[in-house]
C-alpha cells in the first residue's frame, strides 16, 4: 500500500490552491477519526480523503474529475478500494457507495468544507468556536457558503447511518483535534 507520505506529495503536486490543500486535509482528518471509531484501516480511509480532489485543479469540470486522477491513480498502483470511493463521492460517476468507507468520504466531503466556511466567519476564526447549532442555522442559510450542497450533507449522514447533529459533532470535534495542522 502508498503511504501517506507518497500520497501527501502527489497531492501536493498537483494541487497549489492552498484552500484546497486545507480541504483535503480535513477529509482525510475526518476519514482517520471514521476509520478509528469503526475499527477500520486508518491509514488507507485517511490517503482515501487526503488524495479525493487531488486532480480538481487539473481537471475541475465533470466527469473529469475523477475520472481523470483515477486514472493517475490506477497508474501508480493505489488501491482500488481508494479509488471506488473517490470515484464514488461524485454522484455522476454513478458508481455506488457500498462500503463504509465510501460513505464515509461522501459524507465528510461537503460537511467539512461547510465546516471551515462556518469557522472562517467565527471572529477568531477557528474552528473551536463552531457549534453543532451554528452549522445547523448556517445550513439554512441559501447565501451562505452557497457552492456546498445542503442536500449532500443531509445525504451523507443518511447514506452513513448517522444522525445529522451527530455527524456534524465528530467531523467538528476531530477537525478541533488537529486544528494547529489544518490552521483552523
Amino acid at each position: 500500500m502508498k503511504t501517506r507520505t507518497e500520497a501527501l506529495q502527489l497531492m501536493q503536486e498537483w494541487t497549489t490552491n492552498e484552500s484546497l490543500r486545507k480541504h483535503m486535509l480535513c477529509v482525510e482528518t475526518a476519514m482517520r477519526a471514521y476509520a478509528v471509531k469503526y475499527g477500520e484501516e486508518t491509514e488507507l480511509w485517511g490517503i482515501t480523503g487526503l488524495l479525493h480532489d487531488f486532480d480538481y485543479e487539473r481537471y475541475p469540470d465533470p466527469p473529469d474529475h475523477p475520472l481523470k486522477g483515477n486514472e493517475v491513480l490506477a497508474a501508480l498502483g493505489y488501491d482500488e478500494r481508494i479509488r471506488t470511493a473517490i470515484l464514488g463521492h461524485a454522484d455522476y460517476t454513478n458508481v455506488p457507495r457500498v462500503s463504509q468507507m465510501d460513505k464515509a468520504l461522501f459524507a465528510c466531503d461537503e460537511l467539512c468544507g461547510f465546516i471551515v466556511a462556518c469557522s472562517l466567519v467565527k471572529p477568531d476564526r477557528k474552528v473551536a468556536s463552531v457549534e453543532v447549532s451554528s452549522v445547523r442555522k448556517k445550513m439554512k442559510d441559501k447565501g451562505f457558503a452557497r457552492n456546498v450542497s445542503r442536500e449532500d450533507i443531509i445525504r451523507g449522514a443518511e447514506e452513513l447511518g448517522v444522525d445529522l447533529d451527530e455527524h456534524i459533532r465528530f467531523v467538528l470535534e476531530a477537525l478541533r483535534q488537529n486544528a494547529g495542522a489544518l490552521g483552523l
